[in-house]
């Protein structure tokens, strides 16, 4: 499906080589294949095997409760599919969601389509889903999606050691994430009551 049809069929972000467009059932099997191809894997927290019935469980549980949404990365050139993108576990209490993205076609991979399509999920989530806060989880020996996703706006928060036991050792996690410039920061300065009752 082209772009021109995906745009008549509705939403669609576009960026300067790639487009999303909202993941649908057609893409299941590209999405297993992708999550299960090792140059994907292993730069997951989750690396057990991703079965049809575990997709299938996502989507009825995390997408269809709009408790996350998910895309498909494709490129402008050719109308191929390449890989997802994800905003999970959203929280409308805090307005807050944890990113993900995963590249699945390996003639895809370093020509700059994570960043731009972090770029166009961070603009999705702060523009169109009202959010305040988008974060991430990230190996810190990732240093390739860690320098993307610096490109696209993340900042580095926290630091992890030995957080994951992945391959048979200990790995470091960075902690990731961006804020909305155009929330309204009522809260900046304030004292919590702890810190008040010490300064009194």
């Amino acid at each position: 499906m082209g772009i021109e049809a995906v745009r008549e069929k509705g939403f669609v972000m576009e960026g300067q080589d790639i487009y999303l467009r909202p993941m649908d059932g057609s893409d299941t099997d590209n999405i297993i294949k992708w999550r299960n191809t090792d140059f994907v894997r292993r730069n997951f927290i989750y690396q057990k095997p991703f079965t049809r019935q575990g997709h299938e469980n996502w989507t009825k549980t995390m997408i269809d409760t709009g408790k996350a949404v998910q895309f498909i990365i494709c490129t402008k050139e050719g109308d191929e599919p390449v890989g997802s993108v994800y905003l999970r576990d959203i929280d409308r209490n805090h307005n807050k969601a944890e990113y993900g993205i995963f590249i699945g076609e390996e003639q895809a991979l370093g020509k700059g389509y994570g960043t731009q399509a972090a770029r166009l999920m961070i603009s999705y989530g702060f523009h169109r889903a009202g959010l305040h806060k988008l974060m991430l989880r990230v190996l810190a020996e990732n240093g390739q999606a860690l320098g993307s996703y610096e490109k696209a706006g993340f900042v580095k928060e926290a630091y992890l050691k030995d957080e994951v036991f992945l391959e048979g050792c200990y790995k470091d996690v960075i902690y990731m994430a961006v804020i909305n410039p155009d929330t309204p920061e009522q809260c900046q300065g304030a004292l919590g009551d702890g810190e008040r009752r010490q300064e009194a």
